[in-house]
């Protein structure tokens, strides 16, 4: 092991999640001559990363995954970088959280938006009408990575009614159970202190362009680190400011990872986050007469009881059927592609078979 990377606990990185068990994680890599690196941001086959003995540009070709992006290296992660004079991450640690979405392309793959995260800012802008059903879209995203959901509605100033802005609240909030709704303004401060209480640790802002994701950032940075921008008056969309994925540290300590705007957010394998994104329709068909009900026309149906007695509105169940049926879908389109890609290994490996029998026939004769 090189002496000039000592075995210490690399305390310059706690800031940015190190801890004991990481430590404990990466002896082995320590033993190969590695150091331990937090990825920054990603592009181009190269990474900026922040290492114990500060910043670095490091290669990724060693961990790259054409195949699957959701292998891929991404903002978040922790590496093994091998140092030197031209460094190269070549071990990726194991992910504790990371969220999922589907890709953009037409195969059948999940895309990383960020590893080992603790915690999820939806961010919601509340200078247009709320859309409840994106954000029940991105609370499964988020309960489904394994870290915590929090949903931050921004621009609390813009709102000329208080009255408005407690509306509005208490409605995100009936649609996010056991997650935290706070309505905040960048401008004047309100509801900043709340919001750094509760986002902590490796922080991601997730949102549509213009929710104002850049600017929250800032004020949780005490810098203008992010760019920001203008969003258009009309359907207060703004432009992505945010161009990649990038991982900046807390002054409170904990790394905040600002996202460029989503357009769309598709599921990826979100059973689990739709459970607990719907807790109270999954707590009401427990009460169903049948194990098997599906909510639509089955009597004793809890769900369908729920809704008529005014306690479960129809727009949630509504859009758990939505999420639902998407989330099965390209599960079924994954199931797909993974038999289609079984079913070519086996015709490429019974074609060299065939080649070599044609061969050692030859040879025979």
């Amino acid at each position: 092991m090189s002496s000039a990377f000592p075995s210490a606990f690399p305390h310059a990185l706690t800031g940015y999640g190190w801890d004991e068990d990481r430590q404990n994680e990466f002896t082995r890599h320590r033993d190969a001559g590695l150091i331990p690196a937090r990825i920054v941001a990603v592009d181009r086959g190269q990474a900026d990363v922040i290492t114990e003995h500060g910043p670095l540009r490091a290669d990724t070709t060693a961990v790259a995954s054409p195949d699957d992006p959701a292998q891929a290296p991404c903002t978040g992660d922790w590496a093994g970088l091998r140092p030197g004079d031209q460094p190269a991450i070549v071990e990726l640690l194991p992910r504790r959280t990371a969220i999922v979405r589907s890709s953009v392309s037409r195969r059948a793959q999940g895309q990383v938006l960020a590893a080992n995260v603790d915690t999820v800012a939806i961010v919601v802008s509340l200078e247009i009408a709320v859309d409840l059903g994106r954000i029940e879209r991105q609370l499964a995203l988020a309960w489904e990575s394994g870290a915590r959901p929090v949903v931050v509605l921004t621009k609390a100033d813009q709102v000329a009614d208080p009255g408005i802005v407690e509306t509005e609240t208490a409605e995100v909030a009936d649609a996010a159970p056991g997650v935290d709704v706070i309505a905040v303004s960048a401008t004047t401060g309100e509801g900043l202190e709340a919001a750094t209480a509760v986002l902590t640790g490796t922080v991601v802002l997730i949102g549509t362009s213009g929710a104002g994701k850049s600017t929250l950032g800032n004020a949780l940075l005490g810098d203008e680190r992010l760019a920001t921008g203008a969003v258009r008056a009309q359907d207060g969309k703004g432009r992505h400011t945010t161009v990649r994925r990038e991982l900046l540290a807390l002054p409170g300590g904990g790394v905040l990872i600002d996202t460029p705007g989503l357009r769309g957010v598709g599921l990826w394998d979100a059973a689990e986050g739709l459970q607990h994104t719907f807790a109270e329709i999954q707590e009401l068909a427990q009460e169903c007469r049948f194990g098997d009900c599906v909510h639509e026309t089955e009597p004793g149906c809890a769900v369908l009881a729920a809704i008529e007695d005014g306690t479960l509105p129809r727009r949630r169940l509504d859009s758990y059927r939505k999420l639902r049926r998407e989330n099965e879908w390209i599960a079924a389109r994954t199931d797909a592609r993974l038999r289609a890609e079984r079913a070519g290994r086996w015709k490429t490996i019974a074609k060299a078979q065939r080649q070599a029998y044609k061969l050692r026939g030859g040879r025979d004769r």
